[in-house]
């Protein structure tokens, strides 16, 4: 048995969302997704109810790697998901999103993304996971869901997150 020390980033961010975690927490969702989020298009959503559910899988594609992702948590009731999503050979990355109201309009959407490195390549990968990059996808994520929100469209030309 070999056992490796991780090589492990984690980051956290805390968006302000206009909406109530009722409006909000249904949009974290691979296939609602794609109604905000610009350049999102999982290739194969798995779910029972057509929308994130617990066990819900979908794979997407990004620099010629193929990802898949499994909901871990998904409780609507606590405005908490959590995700896992293994790019094979690169990194395993886990996602949670937990919502707290702030005012009766107003969310806290808090964002934490942990990457973790499962060979040479998959270093490379979390040498760009910059606080800096982190917080530029975030801010344009909180825009992005902020300007859907109050409009029902999506803003394009954002950077990627």
């Amino acid at each position: 048995m070999k056992v490796v020390r991780p090589s492990r980033i984690t980051r956290s961010y805390e968006q302000t969302i206009e909406g109530t975690p009722e409006e909000i927490f249904p949009l974290y969702c691979p296939v609602k997704e794609t109604e905000w989020c610009e350049g999102w298009n999982p290739s194969v959503v798995y779910s029972e109810t057509g929308v994130v559910e617990p066990d819900c899988v979908f794979i997407t594609h990004d620099e010629k790697v193929e990802s898949v992702w499994i909901v871990t948590r998904h409780e609507p009731e606590i405005g908490m998901v959590e995700m896992v999503k293994h790019s094979p050979g690169i990194a395993i990355v886990k996602l949670r999103i937990s919502l707290e109201p702030l005012t009766d309009k107003t969310t806290c959407a808090t964002i934490s993304y942990s990457y973790t490195a499962l060979s040479r390549k998959g270093d490379r990968v979390l040498q760009t996971f910059t606080e800096e990059s982190y917080r530029t996808s975030m801010q344009a994520w909180e825009t992005a869901m902020n300007h859907y929100l109050k409009t029902g469209e999506l803003l394009a030309g954002l950077p990627a997150f």
